[in-house]
Protein backbone atom coordinates (compact mmCIF):
# COMPACT_ATOMS: atom_id res chain seq x y z
CA UNK A 1 0.00 0.00 0.00
CA UNK A 2 1.03 3.42 -1.27
CA UNK A 3 1.84 6.17 1.28
CA UNK A 4 -1.06 8.24 -0.74
CA UNK A 5 -3.29 5.81 -0.61
CA UNK A 6 -3.34 6.53 3.20
CA UNK A 7 -4.49 9.87 2.78
CA UNK A 8 -8.00 10.39 2.40
CA UNK A 9 -8.34 12.72 -0.61
CA UNK A 10 -5.43 11.07 -2.68
CA UNK A 11 -5.98 8.10 -2.85
CA UNK A 12 -5.94 7.58 -6.81
CA UNK A 13 -7.56 3.59 -6.13
CA UNK A 14 -10.95 4.72 -5.67
CA UNK A 15 -12.05 5.38 -9.34
CA UNK A 16 -11.39 1.53 -8.90
CA UNK A 17 -13.22 0.42 -6.21
CA UNK A 18 -17.18 -0.92 -6.83
CA UNK A 19 -19.69 1.81 -7.34
CA UNK A 20 -21.42 0.59 -3.23
CA UNK A 21 -17.93 1.24 -2.07
CA UNK A 22 -17.22 4.88 -3.69
CA UNK A 23 -20.88 5.82 -3.02
CA UNK A 24 -20.89 4.77 1.13
CA UNK A 25 -17.06 6.08 1.29
CA UNK A 26 -18.93 9.65 0.28
CA UNK A 27 -21.80 8.80 2.50
CA UNK A 28 -19.22 8.74 6.04
CA UNK A 29 -17.43 11.85 4.91
CA UNK A 30 -20.98 13.47 4.64
CA UNK A 31 -21.74 12.44 8.24
CA UNK A 32 -18.25 12.96 9.41
CA UNK A 33 -18.33 16.57 8.14
CA UNK A 34 -21.78 17.18 9.02
CA UNK A 35 -20.73 16.41 13.02
CA UNK A 36 -17.70 18.82 12.34
CA UNK A 37 -19.98 21.21 11.52
CA UNK A 38 -22.65 20.89 14.36
CA UNK A 39 -20.30 20.46 17.25
CA UNK A 40 -18.78 23.78 16.00
CA UNK A 41 -22.04 25.19 17.20
CA UNK A 42 -22.45 23.05 19.76
CA UNK A 43 -19.09 23.15 21.43
CA UNK A 44 -18.64 27.34 21.73
CA UNK A 45 -19.94 27.71 24.63
CA UNK A 46 -18.66 25.32 26.41
CA UNK A 47 -14.96 26.48 25.67
CA UNK A 48 -16.11 30.19 26.18
CA UNK A 49 -17.22 29.67 29.93
CA UNK A 50 -13.96 27.60 30.98
CA UNK A 51 -11.55 30.09 31.98
CA UNK A 52 -9.38 27.14 31.90
CA UNK A 53 -9.95 26.11 27.81
CA UNK A 54 -9.23 28.23 25.15
CA UNK A 55 -11.74 29.34 22.73
CA UNK A 56 -13.07 26.60 20.21
CA UNK A 57 -11.24 23.88 22.02
CA UNK A 58 -13.72 21.10 21.99
CA UNK A 59 -13.78 21.62 17.71
CA UNK A 60 -10.35 21.90 17.13
CA UNK A 61 -9.42 18.55 18.86
CA UNK A 62 -12.49 16.99 17.01
CA UNK A 63 -10.67 18.26 14.20
CA UNK A 64 -7.86 16.56 14.82
CA UNK A 65 -9.11 13.62 16.36
CA UNK A 66 -11.30 13.48 12.89
CA UNK A 67 -7.94 13.75 10.94
CA UNK A 68 -6.11 10.88 12.20
CA UNK A 69 -9.80 9.15 11.90
CA UNK A 70 -10.11 9.53 8.15
CA UNK A 71 -6.23 8.28 8.27
CA UNK A 72 -7.26 4.82 10.01
CA UNK A 73 -10.12 4.69 7.56
CA UNK A 74 -8.90 4.97 4.81
CA UNK A 75 -5.66 2.26 5.77
CA UNK A 76 -8.38 0.14 6.53
CA UNK A 77 -10.03 0.03 3.34
CA UNK A 78 -7.10 -1.19 1.82
CA UNK A 79 -6.42 -3.82 4.49
CA UNK A 80 -7.49 -7.20 3.73
CA UNK A 81 -10.26 -8.11 5.82
CA UNK A 82 -9.17 -11.38 6.76
CA UNK A 83 -6.76 -9.89 8.17
CA UNK A 84 -8.77 -7.60 10.46
CA UNK A 85 -11.02 -11.09 11.28
CA UNK A 86 -7.42 -12.74 12.20
CA UNK A 87 -6.66 -9.50 14.75
CA UNK A 88 -9.71 -9.40 16.77
CA UNK A 89 -9.30 -11.74 19.30
CA UNK A 90 -5.89 -9.69 19.94
CA UNK A 91 -8.04 -6.35 20.34
CA UNK A 92 -10.61 -8.09 22.51
CA UNK A 93 -8.54 -9.64 25.08
CA UNK A 94 -6.02 -6.61 25.20
CA UNK A 95 -8.98 -4.06 25.87
CA UNK A 96 -10.95 -6.58 28.03
CA UNK A 97 -7.96 -6.40 30.12
CA UNK A 98 -8.40 -2.49 30.00
CA UNK A 99 -11.83 -2.75 31.10
CA UNK A 100 -11.22 -5.19 34.15
CA UNK A 101 -7.90 -3.15 35.26
CA UNK A 102 -10.00 0.34 34.97
CA UNK A 103 -12.78 -1.48 37.19
CA UNK A 104 -10.40 -3.47 40.05
CA UNK A 105 -7.48 -1.73 39.88
CA UNK A 106 -8.06 1.41 42.49
CA UNK A 107 -6.90 4.79 41.18
CA UNK A 108 -6.44 3.39 37.77
CA UNK A 109 -9.58 5.04 36.12
CA UNK A 110 -11.23 8.69 35.99
CA UNK A 111 -14.15 9.01 37.01
CA UNK A 112 -16.83 11.33 35.45
CA UNK A 113 -20.39 11.88 36.30
CA UNK A 114 -20.10 8.35 38.40
CA UNK A 115 -18.86 6.39 35.81
CA UNK A 116 -15.32 5.06 35.43
CA UNK A 117 -14.61 4.55 31.86
CA UNK A 118 -11.59 6.30 30.84
CA UNK A 119 -7.77 5.08 31.00
CA UNK A 120 -5.19 8.48 30.95
CA UNK A 121 -2.28 7.41 28.65
CA UNK A 122 0.28 9.65 27.91
CA UNK A 123 -2.21 12.44 28.87
CA UNK A 124 -5.11 11.23 26.65
CA UNK A 125 -8.12 9.60 27.66
CA UNK A 126 -9.37 6.69 26.40
CA UNK A 127 -12.27 4.81 26.60
CA UNK A 128 -11.80 1.09 25.97
CA UNK A 129 -15.39 0.09 25.97
CA UNK A 130 -15.89 2.35 22.56
CA UNK A 131 -12.67 0.96 21.26
CA UNK A 132 -13.24 -2.69 21.34
CA UNK A 133 -16.62 -2.03 19.25
CA UNK A 134 -15.12 -3.02 16.41
CA UNK A 135 -13.05 -5.91 17.30
CA UNK A 136 -16.85 -7.62 18.78
CA UNK A 137 -18.42 -7.05 15.51
CA UNK A 138 -14.95 -8.58 13.76
CA UNK A 139 -14.88 -11.90 16.13
CA UNK A 140 -18.70 -11.91 16.67
CA UNK A 141 -18.83 -12.31 12.77
CA UNK A 142 -16.18 -15.50 12.59
CA UNK A 143 -17.67 -16.78 15.56
CA UNK A 144 -21.49 -17.17 14.12
CA UNK A 145 -20.12 -17.91 10.84
CA UNK A 146 -17.78 -20.90 12.73
CA UNK A 147 -20.82 -22.04 14.46
CA UNK A 148 -22.05 -25.65 13.41
CA UNK A 149 -18.26 -26.56 12.98
CA UNK A 150 -17.12 -25.68 16.56
CA UNK A 151 -16.84 -27.69 18.77
CA UNK A 152 -18.73 -27.09 22.52
CA UNK A 153 -15.12 -26.03 24.28
CA UNK A 154 -14.51 -22.82 21.52
CA UNK A 155 -18.53 -22.03 22.15
CA UNK A 156 -18.15 -21.87 25.37
CA UNK A 157 -15.30 -20.02 25.04
CA UNK A 158 -16.43 -17.48 23.17
CA UNK A 159 -19.39 -17.02 24.51
CA UNK A 160 -18.09 -16.52 27.92
CA UNK A 161 -15.81 -13.85 26.66
CA UNK A 162 -18.73 -12.26 25.35
CA UNK A 163 -20.41 -12.03 28.20
CA UNK A 164 -17.36 -10.89 30.33
CA UNK A 165 -16.79 -7.72 27.66
CA UNK A 166 -20.24 -6.90 28.11
CA UNK A 167 -20.45 -7.34 32.11
CA UNK A 168 -17.55 -5.07 32.37
CA UNK A 169 -18.93 -2.78 30.13
CA UNK A 170 -22.12 -3.04 32.40
CA UNK A 171 -19.94 -2.61 35.89
CA UNK A 172 -18.28 0.80 34.40
CA UNK A 173 -21.43 1.55 34.54
CA UNK A 174 -22.39 2.06 31.03
CA UNK A 175 -25.67 0.54 30.46
CA UNK A 176 -26.53 1.50 27.09
CA UNK A 177 -23.22 0.94 25.33
CA UNK A 178 -23.60 -2.62 27.18
CA UNK A 179 -26.78 -2.78 26.10
CA UNK A 180 -25.48 -1.93 22.63
CA UNK A 181 -22.92 -4.30 22.10
CA UNK A 182 -25.21 -7.13 23.53
CA UNK A 183 -27.99 -6.14 20.69
CA UNK A 184 -25.68 -6.14 18.22
CA UNK A 185 -23.98 -9.65 19.02
CA UNK A 186 -27.61 -11.26 19.10
CA UNK A 187 -28.82 -9.49 15.82
CA UNK A 188 -25.31 -11.25 14.26
CA UNK A 189 -26.85 -14.78 16.06
CA UNK A 190 -29.99 -13.83 14.02
CA UNK A 191 -28.66 -13.32 11.10
CA UNK A 192 -26.50 -16.36 10.94
CA UNK A 193 -29.66 -18.42 11.50
CA UNK A 194 -29.29 -19.17 15.42
CA UNK A 195 -32.93 -20.67 16.72
CA UNK A 196 -35.70 -18.36 18.12
CA UNK A 197 -35.45 -20.96 21.10
CA UNK A 198 -31.58 -20.02 21.43
CA UNK A 199 -31.64 -15.90 20.80
CA UNK A 200 -35.02 -15.91 23.09
CA UNK A 201 -33.16 -17.94 26.15
CA UNK A 202 -29.66 -15.28 25.74
CA UNK A 203 -32.30 -12.49 26.13
CA UNK A 204 -34.16 -13.58 29.05
CA UNK A 205 -30.85 -14.17 30.91
CA UNK A 206 -29.53 -10.76 29.64
CA UNK A 207 -32.78 -9.16 31.25
CA UNK A 208 -32.71 -11.12 34.21
CA UNK A 209 -29.13 -10.47 35.03
CA UNK A 210 -29.47 -6.53 34.28
CA UNK A 211 -32.48 -6.65 36.69
CA UNK A 212 -30.58 -7.98 39.39
CA UNK A 213 -27.41 -5.89 39.54
CA UNK A 214 -29.38 -2.36 38.42
CA UNK A 215 -28.18 -0.34 40.82
CA UNK A 216 -29.85 2.76 42.90
CA UNK A 217 -29.07 5.70 40.83
CA UNK A 218 -30.04 4.07 37.64
CA UNK A 219 -33.30 3.22 39.06
CA UNK A 220 -33.59 6.84 40.06
CA UNK A 221 -32.97 7.16 36.43
CA UNK A 222 -35.58 5.23 34.91
CA UNK A 223 -38.04 7.13 37.18
CA UNK A 224 -37.17 10.31 35.71
CA UNK A 225 -37.45 8.76 32.30
CA UNK A 226 -41.11 8.00 33.10
CA UNK A 227 -41.86 11.98 34.92
CA UNK A 228 -38.28 14.42 34.45
CA UNK A 229 -40.67 16.94 36.31
CA UNK A 230 -40.42 14.91 40.01
CA UNK A 231 -36.70 16.40 40.13
CA UNK A 232 -36.97 19.15 37.95
CA UNK A 233 -33.60 21.32 39.42
CA UNK A 234 -31.93 17.66 40.29
CA UNK A 235 -32.11 14.34 38.26
CA UNK A 236 -35.13 15.58 35.65
CA UNK A 237 -33.09 18.23 34.84
CA UNK A 238 -30.73 17.43 32.29
CA UNK A 239 -34.04 15.74 30.11
CA UNK A 240 -36.02 18.34 30.68
CA UNK A 241 -33.66 21.28 29.26
CA UNK A 242 -33.09 18.63 26.25
CA UNK A 243 -36.69 18.76 25.72
CA UNK A 244 -36.96 22.57 25.81
CA UNK A 245 -34.32 22.75 23.12
CA UNK A 246 -36.02 20.63 21.21
CA UNK A 247 -39.40 22.70 21.44
CA UNK A 248 -38.02 25.65 21.42
CA UNK A 249 -36.81 24.55 17.39
CA UNK A 250 -40.06 24.65 15.97
CA UNK A 251 -40.39 23.27 12.24
CA UNK A 252 -36.80 25.71 10.98
CA UNK A 253 -35.12 25.87 13.90
CA UNK A 254 -33.99 28.67 15.78
CA UNK A 255 -30.84 29.46 13.44
CA UNK A 256 -27.59 27.91 12.97
CA UNK A 257 -24.92 29.00 16.34
CA UNK A 258 -28.89 30.56 17.93
CA UNK A 259 -29.51 28.02 20.15
CA UNK A 260 -30.33 29.28 23.75
CA UNK A 261 -30.55 26.18 25.40
CA UNK A 262 -27.13 24.94 24.93
CA UNK A 263 -26.34 27.33 28.17
CA UNK A 264 -28.09 25.73 30.10
CA UNK A 265 -28.14 21.89 28.98
CA UNK A 266 -25.38 20.02 30.80
CA UNK A 267 -23.24 17.61 27.95
CA UNK A 268 -24.85 19.78 25.16
CA UNK A 269 -21.49 18.92 22.82
CA UNK A 270 -20.83 15.44 23.90
CA UNK A 271 -24.61 13.23 24.66
CA UNK A 272 -27.17 15.61 24.29
CA UNK A 273 -25.40 17.53 20.93
CA UNK A 274 -28.94 16.05 19.01
CA UNK A 275 -30.75 18.47 21.39
CA UNK A 276 -28.77 21.15 20.28
CA UNK A 277 -29.12 20.37 16.18
CA UNK A 278 -32.97 19.69 16.95
CA UNK A 279 -33.36 23.62 18.00
CA UNK A 280 -30.97 25.04 15.81
CA UNK A 281 -32.36 23.29 12.45
CA UNK A 282 -36.32 22.41 13.78
CA UNK A 283 -38.29 19.66 12.92
CA UNK A 284 -36.90 19.80 9.62
CA UNK A 285 -33.45 18.98 9.96
CA UNK A 286 -33.68 16.58 12.23
CA UNK A 287 -36.13 14.76 9.83
CA UNK A 288 -33.32 15.19 7.35
CA UNK A 289 -31.16 13.11 10.13
CA UNK A 290 -33.93 9.99 10.39
CA UNK A 291 -34.07 10.12 6.30
CA UNK A 292 -29.96 9.63 6.06
CA UNK A 293 -29.80 7.45 8.49
CA UNK A 294 -33.12 5.10 7.06
CA UNK A 295 -31.07 5.98 3.51
CA UNK A 296 -27.78 4.40 5.00
CA UNK A 297 -28.67 1.52 7.19
CA UNK A 298 -31.06 0.35 3.92
CA UNK A 299 -28.31 0.74 1.45
CA UNK A 300 -25.94 -1.27 3.63
CA UNK A 301 -28.07 -4.14 4.62
CA UNK A 302 -29.32 -4.25 0.97
CA UNK A 303 -25.56 -4.76 0.42
CA UNK A 304 -25.22 -7.73 2.89
CA UNK A 305 -28.08 -9.20 1.37
CA UNK A 306 -26.21 -9.89 -1.89
CA UNK A 307 -22.99 -10.90 0.01
CA UNK A 308 -22.24 -14.87 -0.58
CA UNK A 309 -19.63 -14.84 2.14
CA UNK A 310 -20.94 -15.34 5.48
CA UNK A 311 -18.48 -13.87 7.25
CA UNK A 312 -18.54 -10.71 5.25
CA UNK A 313 -22.15 -10.70 5.40
CA UNK A 314 -22.32 -10.60 9.24
CA UNK A 315 -19.50 -8.01 9.30
CA UNK A 316 -21.57 -5.51 7.10
CA UNK A 317 -24.59 -6.23 9.79
CA UNK A 318 -22.87 -5.66 13.17
CA UNK A 319 -20.95 -2.37 11.77
CA UNK A 320 -24.27 -0.88 10.23
CA UNK A 321 -25.98 -1.85 13.85
CA UNK A 322 -23.22 -0.05 15.70
CA UNK A 323 -23.39 3.06 13.71
CA UNK A 324 -27.06 3.46 13.06
CA UNK A 325 -28.40 1.64 16.52
CA UNK A 326 -26.51 3.78 18.21
CA UNK A 327 -27.89 7.01 16.29
CA UNK A 328 -30.87 5.69 17.11
CA UNK A 329 -30.42 4.83 20.79
CA UNK A 330 -28.49 8.69 21.15
CA UNK A 331 -32.34 10.12 19.44
CA UNK A 332 -33.99 8.28 21.87
CA UNK A 333 -32.18 9.18 24.90
CA UNK A 334 -32.06 13.32 23.93
CA UNK A 335 -35.71 12.91 23.01
CA UNK A 336 -37.06 10.79 26.11
CA UNK A 337 -37.86 7.66 24.73
CA UNK A 338 -35.46 5.84 26.14
CA UNK A 339 -33.62 6.38 29.96
CA UNK A 340 -31.06 9.06 29.92
CA UNK A 341 -27.79 7.23 29.69
CA UNK A 342 -24.29 8.49 28.73
CA UNK A 343 -23.91 7.08 24.86
CA UNK A 344 -22.65 9.56 21.85
CA UNK A 345 -24.05 10.36 18.72
CA UNK A 346 -21.78 8.97 15.82
CA UNK A 347 -19.25 11.72 14.21
CA UNK A 348 -21.35 14.11 15.79
CA UNK A 349 -20.74 14.00 19.73
CA UNK A 350 -16.97 15.06 20.92
CA UNK A 351 -14.91 12.38 21.98
CA UNK A 352 -11.56 10.80 20.37
CA UNK A 353 -12.40 7.40 21.21
CA UNK A 354 -15.38 7.64 19.97
CA UNK A 355 -14.16 9.00 16.83
CA UNK A 356 -11.31 7.00 16.20
CA UNK A 357 -14.18 3.82 16.96
CA UNK A 358 -16.58 4.97 14.61
CA UNK A 359 -14.08 5.39 11.81
CA UNK A 360 -12.80 1.54 12.42
CA UNK A 361 -15.93 0.37 12.19
CA UNK A 362 -16.90 2.64 9.20
CA UNK A 363 -13.39 1.49 7.51
CA UNK A 364 -14.68 -1.71 8.14
CA UNK A 365 -17.66 -1.14 6.54
CA UNK A 366 -16.49 -0.18 3.33
CA UNK A 367 -13.71 -2.66 2.98
CA UNK A 368 -16.03 -5.74 3.21
CA UNK A 369 -18.27 -3.84 0.47
CA UNK A 370 -15.38 -3.52 -1.21
CA UNK A 371 -14.21 -6.96 -0.94
CA UNK A 372 -17.51 -8.99 -1.54
CA UNK A 373 -18.29 -6.77 -5.11
CA UNK A 374 -14.31 -7.97 -6.05
CA UNK A 375 -15.34 -11.34 -5.87
CA UNK A 376 -14.21 -13.64 -9.10
CA UNK A 377 -17.37 -14.45 -11.00
CA UNK A 378 -17.71 -18.18 -11.33
CA UNK A 379 -18.10 -19.01 -15.26
CA UNK A 380 -20.94 -20.67 -16.29
CA UNK A 381 -21.05 -23.86 -17.75
CA UNK A 382 -19.89 -23.34 -21.55
CA UNK A 383 -23.34 -24.08 -23.77
CA UNK A 384 -23.73 -27.88 -25.63
CA UNK A 385 -24.42 -27.08 -28.97
CA UNK A 386 -28.46 -28.07 -29.66
CA UNK A 387 -28.88 -31.47 -31.27
CA UNK A 388 -30.22 -31.48 -34.60
CA UNK A 389 -33.62 -33.18 -35.17
CA UNK A 390 -34.33 -36.39 -35.51
CA UNK A 391 -35.87 -36.09 -39.17
CA UNK A 392 -33.18 -33.64 -40.36
CA UNK A 393 -30.55 -35.83 -39.44
CA UNK A 394 -32.01 -38.98 -41.19
CA UNK A 395 -32.03 -36.87 -44.25
CA UNK A 396 -28.77 -35.88 -44.22
CA UNK A 397 -27.32 -39.86 -43.75
CA UNK A 398 -29.66 -40.51 -46.78
CA UNK A 399 -28.09 -37.89 -48.99
CA UNK A 400 -24.43 -38.85 -47.95
CA UNK A 401 -24.90 -42.70 -49.07
CA UNK A 402 -26.52 -41.86 -52.34
CA UNK A 403 -23.79 -39.43 -53.57
CA UNK A 404 -21.25 -40.59 -56.56
CA UNK A 405 -17.71 -40.63 -56.57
Amino acid sequence: MKLLQVLPFFDQTVDRWVPAARILRWLIFLWVFAGLFILFSASHHPAATDALIPDYYFFKQQVLWAGVGLILFNALVHLPAKVMVRSAPIGIFILLGLLLAIEFIPGLGATRNESRRWLTLWGVLVQPSELIKPFLVLQGAQFFTQWSVLGWGRRSLWLGTFTVVILAIYLQPSLSVAALCGMMLWLLALAAGRTWGQLLTVAAMAMIGAMVTIRPYQIERLMMFTNPWRDPQGSGYQLIQSLLAIASGGAWGTGYGLSGQKLFLPEGHTDFIFAIFAEEFGFGGCALVLAFLMVFSTFCLWQSSQCRDMTLRLTIVGTTVILVGQSLLNIGVVTGGVPTTGIPFPFLSYGGSSMLSNMFIAGLLVRCIREMGNAEVVPLRPATPAREPMEQRSRRRFSSRNQFP
